[in-house]
């Protein structure tokens, strides 16, 4: 771990309250994207060697490594920029939703530091497809940008579960311009019944809509096909899972995000009365376990970023090894601090090369 984050600037944040604590770390990322020369000089300093490491390719995307950030960390585009120079590979902003929305009433997320966990029920605060878009045009476009970006969307939380493909495709025709590839995120625990988007005939046809819509941008004079991706929960049966990967399998989706948050309380969070999805380490067995069994039942066949519960080079590793391609953090760096994605980046690219 950082010595400085650990025994200086780590004690300063966790003074705050969870939610201010993350948006300080938003602006200090937000700023570092704006300080072009101090941005290229990190970036330089936390870019692998390309002569020693070869970049990952995936989706029809080069990374320069294998880790990301997450999605929840940079909702509203403004911070992304910046991240390059912090070590990561690529980064997931987001959840972005068709309507702006202000989320769940606060205190919404809840920092356990002996457990390295988050419980948070943020409910897809962000300003909207609209103005995130305004936001996207402004920076570093396809083809610009040292890492790849992906945009996770979500479905308005006043939009009826029956409207849903509609909502998500108004997303998808404002975003999609910008993303490197996109992620359908039916599996947060913290918006009305979202995660019945998961059932088979209503994932079949949220597929549907947007995978037509995708087909349909690509035939357009200098169009393109997204690559799309799903993000599914941990708390899924492997029977669930099974359906899940089959309705995938049928629409042609480009990889796995496993996985989000959990309802699970497992050992001493059963005496913890905060609702909301959990993250972190105790996350980490059974979001191994799903990447695992989704490799095994694919065959290898559909890409997986991992998800939960990575913290250090072994955490991360053990994605690897269960079947991942590539691996995101969130909670992981609120407790192990900014120079985590460098570490985790060399860690893994010394692992390929061995």
């Amino acid at each position: 771990m950082d010595f400085f984050y650990e025994r200086v600037l780590r004690p300063l944040l966790f003074k705050l309250e969870s939610e201010r604590a993350h948006e300080w770390g938003v602006e200090a990322l937000a700023l570092l994207g704006r300080l072009g020369p101090l941005r290229a000089l990190a970036e330089r300093a936390s870019r692998l060697d390309r002569d020693l490491y070869a970049p990952v390719r995936v989706f029809g995307l080069e990374f320069p490594n294998r880790v990301g950030l997450a999605a929840g960390f940079d909702k509203n585009a403004r911070a992304w920029p910046g991240a390059a120079a912090l070590g990561f590979g690529h980064v997931e902003i987001g959840t972005v939703t068709a309507l702006a929305q202000p989320g769940n009433p606060a205190p919404r997320m809840f920092r356990f530091p002996a457990e390295e966990a988050v419980i948070n029920r943020m409910g897809f605060n962000n300003g909207g497809a609209e103005a995130v878009a305004r936001t996207l045009a402004s920076q570093p476009q396809r083809g610009r940008r040292s890492i790849p970006l992906g945009i996770n969307l979500g479905k308005s939380k006043v939009t009826a579960i029956e409207q849903a493909p509609a909502d998500y495709l108004a997303s998808f025709e404002r975003l999609a311009p910008f993303a490197d590839y996109l992620v359908l995120n039916v599996s947060s625990p913290n918006t009305p019944d979202l995660r019945k988007l998961q059932d088979e005939d209503r994932l079949r046809e949220l597929l549907a809509a947007v995978t037509g819509a995708n087909r349909a941008a690509a035939e357009r004079p200098g169009g393109r096909r997204v690559p799309i991706l799903l993000k599914i929960a941990p708390d899924l049966s492997w029977a669930q899972i099974d359906a899940v990967l089959g309705t995938v399998g049928e629409f042609g989706l480009d990889g796995l995000i496993a996985t989000n948050t959990t309802l699970a309380r497992p050992g001493r969070f059963a005496q913890v009365n905060e609702a909301g999805g959990l993250s972190g380490a105790p996350l980490r067995r059974r979001s191994t376990e799903i990447v695992r069994y989704v490799a095994l039942q694919s065959r290898g066949r559909l890409p997986i970023i991992a998800v939960g519960g990575i913290s250090d080079p072994a955490s991360a590793a053990e994605k690897l090894d269960a079947g991942a391609t590539l691996v995101q953090v969130y909670s992981g760096l609120v407790f192990r601090g900014p120079r985590l994605a460098t570490e985790l980046a060399r860690a893994l690219a010394e692992r390929d090369r061995r």
